[in-house]
């Protein structure tokens, strides 16, 4: 049953929203069976003998989004206290939360992809009217002929954070657990499921014929309350992991692919040395996938776009071994410009999966419902000035009190706000030389010690893998 969150004072700043704010700031100074109860055990159903074989083997596509963090419009007023959380965070349009999840809605209705997977922080700080709308939402996309598959991020459950917003006061909001999430999200992933884990949020799913997905709750919420804030950081329980492998054997017996979705990140998406992002056992699960032959994963969590695989071309694995490469594609944050998402395609013969980025076609969904808010109209414009105006403040905020003069500041500011761009977009490697030939460029490399020196040059890295686009090929089980 759902309950009431914690009534103790809202902390100015989230954790969960630090980590990724940190770098913000910084930057711009910064057909299965339905088993519907929690086991361990593992039973499948074969692809529905309804299924033409050509069904069966043509390619399906499928689209993978996440950190979506939806506000229930209900919850904000538009008023001083909700613009002071806006302003101060990490770069989410909160104040279009609603429109946002409504263009995918639409998005989805047009392409009609066989499924849509999320991976987690579904809802802003997990408050149960945001839930109850998402799965509304949720809903009408399965009306029109996708399939969902949600798991639950940091944000998501035990939140004492949850919060709505009147004039200048914020209003501790209703929570939900682990319970009820699996209730609200029931269609949505845990009654399709072949098996459901005992000791976590985690189900497999026959998705496609011929692919199953993973899909992994790493997320550590049961001390929220406790606490007093949601726990950013992830791990895979050990018994988890060998319900993985449990997974593994049926889908081999199958002859089905497998990915692997979780929200936190396998793999490390930046040279910085933070933590919170990458799996706390992250080499433990490595371990375990290898052994599996697992070598596709599906996160977020960091809310930059990144492609990462270990190893690197031409490098063996940390014990000296020639392996297949394991590939952990962290799509951006939903909320956050440039408001992408994943779309994919799987081909059942080759096992080859594909994965471009694409932007959501806010302004097609705005000019198909008559909408007359030019924002809306013109989102592409309006998110990117609007992301990149609160990193240019932000960066002028944080060298206020350095020894540069006026225009330096600006200058500064101007790039930092360019890279963070960018970067949130996984293009800061492409455009890195037109970065470097900015003025303030220059004057960032004569601060030659301290934070941002090393982030500057860690945005402009030069990458081996494309950070928007990927072909793979599974591994056979």
């Amino acid at each position: 049953m759902i309950i009431t969150a914690l009534k103790s004072r809202f902390p100015s700043i989230n954790p969960a929203i630090l980590m990724v704010s940190l770098l913000l700031t910084a930057a711009a100074l910064l057909s299965g069976c339905k088993d519907t109860q929690l086991s361990s055990d593992v039973s499948g159903t074969p692809t529905s003998t309804a299924d033409s074989y050509e069904d069966r083997t043509q390619p399906v596509s499928f689209w993978v989004a996440t950190d979506t963090h939806y506000l229930d419009k209900a919850l904000q007023d538009g008023g001083p206290a909700f613009q002071s959380y806006v302003s101060g965070g990490d770069g989410k349009m909160l104040p279009y939360s609603d429109e946002l999840m409504e263009a995918l809605v639409h998005d989805a209705a047009k392409v009609k992809p066989r499924f849509l997977i999320l991976s987690g922080d579904l809802t802003n700080n997990g408050e149960a009217g945001s839930h109850t709308e998402l799965a509304a939402k949720l809903k009408r996309i399965e009306e029109h002929g996708t399939s969902v598959y949600v798991i639950p991020g940091n944000h998501d459950l035990f939140n004492p954070w949850a919060r709505s917003f009147k004039d200048d006061k914020q209003i501790i909001a209703e929570h939900i657990t682990d319970t009820d999430f699996t209730e609200l999200y029931a269609d949505f992933g845990y009654n399709e499921a072949v098996s459901r884990d005992k000791n976590s949020l985690s189900y497999a799913v026959n998705a496609a014929p011929g692919l199953w997905l993973l899909m992994i709750d790493s997320s550590q919420y049961v001390n929220n309350l406790k606490y007093g804030f949601p726990q950013t950081d992830g791990r895979i329980l050990p018994a988890t992991l060998a319900w993985m492998n449990d997974c593994v054997e049926l889908a081999a017996e199958q002859q089905a692919s497998i990915i692997t979705v979780m929200h936190h990140n396998l793999l490390s998406h930046t040279s910085m040395s933070v933590s919170g992002f990458k799996l706390n056992n992250s080499q433990e699960t490595m371990t375990a996938l290898r052994k599996d032959n697992l070598n596709l994963v599906l996160s977020g969590h960091i809310h930059m776009q990144d492609i990462q695989r270990d190893p690197l071309a031409g490098q063996t694995a940390a014990d000296g071994l020639t392996v297949t490469p394991v590939f952990d594609i962290a799509t951006s944050a939903f909320a956050v410009n440039p408001h992408q998402y994943g779309r994919m395609t799987f081909d059942p013969r080759s096992r080859k999966v594909t994965y471009k980025a694409a932007s959501l076609d806010v302004e097609g969904w705005a000019a198909d419902n008559g909408i007359t808010d030019s924002n809306l109209l013109n989102f592409t414009a309006y998110a990117e000035n609007s992301f990149a105006k609160g990193s240019y403040n932000k960066a002028m905020q944080n060298l206020e009190e350095s020894g540069f003069s006026v225009e330096e500041k600006q200058s500064m500011a101007e790039m930092m706000s360019s890279l963070n761009v960018h970067y949130f977009a996984g293009t800061a490697s492409v455009d890195a030389e037109a970065i470097k030939a900015m003025p303030g460029y220059m004057l960032w490399q004569r601060q030659k010690e301290g934070f941002m020196s090393g982030y500057i040059s860690s945005m402009l890295k030069p990458k081996e893998l494309s950070n928007t686009e990927l072909e793979m090929t599974l591994t056979r089980q």
